[in-house]
């Protein structure tokens, strides 16, 4: 199948892992066609709105801070352009107050629980996102303080871990696995918005952020890709400044193997409405900027993934 053209079939729905206190709710969604219609997957781990009653009843400012707390409406976008392009698609329906999929399970701020730290827990060790207020479990925001009425227990984390965390992980990794498979590469875009930023250095503020931690996680021609459609479109970008990318791609990424990884931000004024809770007019144009972006780089990883990988013409029929 030619990667550049739109898509034709149908992808199926896989649904895993269980949101705690939900009766039920699963902890994220996957759609992907069998087989895979391009090399991509996009991935959106912040997003979630599935708020269960115990966790909104633990929040201090349960409206305002989950609405600072999500990448708002990402979700939508992720579906838009999956639906276009054929893009594998893993949507978290968990919300990033309950867990934050891109952090790692051992970034976390013991203040928070009420016994501390346990003594078997040996490797769980707060990181810089933690000591700032963003770890596993969100903590504080700026201009909003402490996001918790009273302290956690640590059978919340374990729950959080193995019924969201790790399953989500799992079915990252395997849906990575078998897309690197079928066309000898593979791409994961970890979809993200962000808050307006400023100006530059005398430049306009970016609209977008594409994140490989400092050229770790994707080879240099995808993320050359990337700036030039961007050029072309007229639309600012930056460059691992201020977000690199995080827990996700360090998993997950492995360029020499053929597995491939950015992080991109979006302005999230530019799809939702003034007051950054409502998909708003820009939301269409984003949706077929995106679009195009994710159409010229299947075709590049498949490309990609043919120079590399002998088994090709098998894997592809």
């Amino acid at each position: 199948m030619d990667p550049a053209a739109p898509a034709q079939s149908d992808s199926s729905v896989a649904t895993g892992g269980e949101i705690p206190g939900s009766h039920g709710q699963p902890a994220y969604a996957l759609r992907l066609a069998d087989p895979s219609q391009v090399p991509v997957l996009i991935a959106v781990p912040h997003a979630g709105r599935a708020y269960p009653g115990s966790l909104i009843e633990r929040m201090r400012h349960p409206g305002y801070a989950s609405l600072r707390l999500e990448d708002r409406y990402v979700d939508l976008l992720g579906e838009a352009v999956a639906r276009e392009t054929g893009a594998a698609l893993l949507v978290a329906h968990a919300p990033r107050a309950m867990i934050d999929l891109n952090r790692a399970p051992e970034d976390v701020d013991w203040e928070m629980f009420a016994h501390g730290k346990p003594d078997g827990v040996g490797s769980y060790t707060p990181g810089l996102r933690a000591r700032s207020g963003l770890g596993l479990i969100p903590r504080r925001l700026p201009g909003l303080g402490e996001l918790w009425k009273r302290r956690h227990d640590e059978a919340d984390l374990t729950a959080r871990i193995e019924h969201i965390h790790a399953p989500y992980h799992g079915c990252l990794a395997a849906s990575l696995g078998a897309l690197r498979q079928r066309w000898g590469a593979a791409l994961l875009i970890d979809l993200h918005s962000m808050p307006p930023l400023g100006p530059r250095e005398g430049q306009p503020p970016p609209e977008f952020v594409l994140g490989d931690r400092f050229g770790t996680t994707c080879h240099g021609s995808l993320v050359a890709s990337c700036f030039g459609y961007f050029a072309g479109q007229r639309r600012a970008a930056a460059h691992n400044r201020p977000y690199a990318g995080g827990y996700v791609l360090e998993r997950h990424a492995a360029p020499d193997a053929g597995i491939h990884a950015v992080q991109l931000e979006i302005d999230r004024s530019r799809y939702l409405d003034a007051r950054l809770a409502e998909p708003g007019q820009g939301f269409a144009a984003m949706v077929e900027l995106l679009t195009g972006l994710i159409r010229q780089l299947a075709v590049e990883v498949a490309e990609l993934g043919r120079s590399i990988d002998a088994t090709w013409p098998q894997a592809a029929e």
